[in-house]
């Protein structure tokens, strides 16, 4: 800059030199010998100052008709110090522009994460109407993201819990409330947790603990149940232990009383097996998918067990139609895939009473997956019941669960064992008619004829 302003004072001197020596070269041409020629030689210093002036003013005014244009990436207004200053006015709005565009970019990637955020995010102004929310807000609470802008918030959601946190002004803990789609076969619970930031503006942020709060409450269930579980047959055990130290008693009293015990005993040893077989279940990583187990072998373990147990619960064997076709194998463990079928069919002998029949089919689909499909004509379930079947210790009739064995297990352990070999639960039941538990295996677990692993 400073060689500009040395350079414009030198183009000005150059000015003034040019229009004495046009005022001399006058003098010398036109006018006689001994006439006055400083007066001519000092006007034409003059005009040229006056032409210089001229020139100066009029490169400033394109100089500011470029800048008022708006159009600032090209400039034509020349040499000299106004030309610097548009070469230096370009490069600042090049830079600014610059910055702009990254500004915008880095904006819009904000607000993309914030659109694809799980947590709802609704910016509120100082009167609560909504300036912004992101897709989860919208789901959450049943907005439009344009129909509802600058609409107070309060007015559109109208949970009497959140009504009076909003009046209460009290923000330093969330409010539960439930989700504009919750129903009372699907509720959805909302954790809303208002920030007041800015000048009297509001954050609002939303979560969905609909899965927090069924953990917990399946978390709760479980302790309770198992404390239950276990505390009846230990009551019993005490009460037996206690007559048999204080009566003296007969033979036959004494053997009957041991026996009671020891059924007793074999329901808590049950119950700890099949929570010891869930815990490993859910610890374990997941069973190969390299290791291939051949099923007919473990179907006549399983034929074996239920009808020893259909005997001691019914007295007699009861109708058992077992269609297996052979040559299935399934990539996973032997071990859990025997304890889910073992449940499986145990359950249909438990709940099918004397003279009714369970059908167990095994056989392979056109895809190249396999099915397995347990059929009873027992008591059947209804409707409201299926869904929570797979739950741990949820028994749809507790009293006639004890006096058959059951723990309120086994389904949820045939759940872990179905889902840890890619296969799917999938039940039906007419009450009063019977069930049919249908669990589908994958083509990518299932081979037909296949050598299982160890064979020779």
């Amino acid at each position: 800059m400073t060689t500009r302003l040395l350079g414009r004072l030198l183009s000005f001197a150059l000015f003034q030199i040019l229009g004495a020596a046009s005022g001399w070269w006058f003098v010398r041409h036109f006018l006689p010998v001994n006439a006055e020629g400083l007066p001519l030689v000092l006007g034409g210093a003059l005009l040229a100052s006056y032409a210089w002036h001229v020139l100066d003013v009029a490169l400033g005014m394109r100089l500011l008709r470029w800048l008022g244009g708006g159009n600032t990436l090209r400039s034509h207004i020349g040499f000299g110090l106004w030309g610097e200053i548009s070469d230096r006015v370009r490069r600042l709005m090049r830079s600014r522009d610059r910055a702009v565009l990254q500004r915008d970019g880095r904006f819009q990637d904000f607000l993309a994460a914030m659109q694809a955020s799980p947590v709802g995010v609704v910016l509120l102004d100082a009167e609560l109407r909504i300036e912004w929310c992101n897709q989860s807000a919208q789901s959450h609470f049943g907005l439009d993201a344009k129909r509802d802008v600058l609409q107070h918030f309060g007015n559109l959601v109208r949970d009497p819990g959140f009504a009076a946190y909003l009046v209460a002004r009290d923000f330093e803990n969330d409010v539960l409330m439930p989700g504009r789609s919750s129903t009372l076969a699907k509720p959805v619970r909302l954790s809303v947790h208002m920030h007041p930031y800015g000048e009297g503006r509001t954050l609002l942020l939303s979560r969905d603990v609909t899965a927090v709060e069924q953990a917990e409450a399946m978390r709760r269930d479980f302790v309770a149940n198992v404390s239950h579980e276990i505390r009846t047959p230990l009551t019993v055990l005490s009460g037996f232990i206690e007559t048999l130290q204080s009566l003296k008693l007969s033979e036959p009293e004494r053997a009957h009383y041991l026996q009671l015990m020891a059924q007793q005993a074999e329901r808590m040893q049950s119950l700890v097996s099949d929570l010891l077989t869930l815990s490993r279940l859910e610890g374990s990583p997941l069973p190969s998918a390299q290791e291939w187990i051949p099923m007919a072998p473990i179907f006549d373990q399983c034929r074996q067990e239920v009808t020893e147990l259909s005997r001691v619960l019914w007295g007699q064997p009861q109708g058992l139609e077992f269609v297996i076709e052979p040559g299935i194998c399934v990539a996973g463990s032997a071990v859990e895939l025997h304890s889910a079928l073992l449940n499986l069919i145990g359950n249909a002998v438990r709940y099918t009473p004397e003279g009714k029949n369970i059908y167990v089919h095994w056989q392979s689909q056109s895809d190249g997956g396999a099915v397995l499909v347990v059929r009873d004509e027992g008591v059947g379930i209804a409707a409201e019941h299926i869904p929570r079947l797979t739950e741990r210790f949820y028994r749809v009739d507790r009293s006639r669960s004890r006096d058959t064995g059951g723990t309120g297990l086994g389904l949820a352990i045939v759940k872990h064992v179905t889902q840890r070999h890619g296969a799917e639960l999938l039940i039906t039941s007419i009450q009063g008619k019977g069930s049919t538990f249908t669990v589908r295996f994958s083509p990518m677990r299932v081979r037909l004829n296949a050598v299982p692993s160890g064979a020779a």
